[in-house]
């Protein structure tokens, strides 16, 4: 006998979302790129932590002005993105990382795969934070800091630890972050 109870949208939606990021992680990871592989594997592990983008905070805060200030914003919306990533969205979600087979075809790209859970993309999330609250501040660096922190997204799925929806979330999460230190900051402003 048939089970013909209705099925609920949302949950198929769910399941179509998930064979679609299943495929898109799937094309990447056959897809021959050896000149991309290199440098993304190296800005992958440039951004852990977040040593690029405080690098670059770094470097516009001896700037002083604007500069100084677009930096401490950026620097806020990290540390938000971070905790909310890390500490509540990965400890909800626990999505398992990828897998990656032994026999990958292209094992150079790998960077070492994390303990923690895939979803949302940490990396993701402070990259974009960062990006999305300098640009405002200082709207000259708002393209490149912003292509940057697509790249690191990216970098994550081509190297193989995020599924693309994750690093989605993770944007979105970045954007998120940094509207509430921007609305913040100019709440205390006014």
């Amino acid at each position: 006998m048939s089970d013909r109870r209705p099925k609920l949208p949302a949950l198929g939606l769910v399941s179509d979302l998930a064979t679609m990021d299943q495929a898109l992680y799937e094309t990447v990871t056959v897809t021959r790129t050896p000149t991309l592989d290199t440098a993304l594997r190296r800005l992958s592990a440039a951004a852990d932590h977040s040593k690029l983008s405080f690098a670059i905070a770094a470097a516009l805060a001896l700037r002083g002005g604007r500069s100084r200030r677009a930096a401490a914003l950026g620097v806020a919306a990290i540390g938000v993105a971070s905790a909310t990533a890390n500490l509540l969205g990965k400890q909800l979600v626990r999505r398992p990382r990828p897998y990656r087979a032994e026999d990958s075809p292209f094992p150079g790209r790998h960077v070492p795969m994390p303990h923690s859970a895939s979803f949302p993309s940490g990396h993701t999330a402070s990259a974009v934070a960062f990006a999305a609250a300098v640009g405002p501040a200082l709207p000259v660096s708002a393209v490149p800091l912003g292509l940057l922190a697509c790249a690191v997204g990216y970098s994550r799925v081509h190297t193989g630890v995020h599924y693309p929806g994750d690093v989605v979330a993770g944007a979105l999460l970045g954007t998120g972050s940094a509207a509430l230190v921007l609305a913040l900051a100019a709440r205390n402003e006014a």
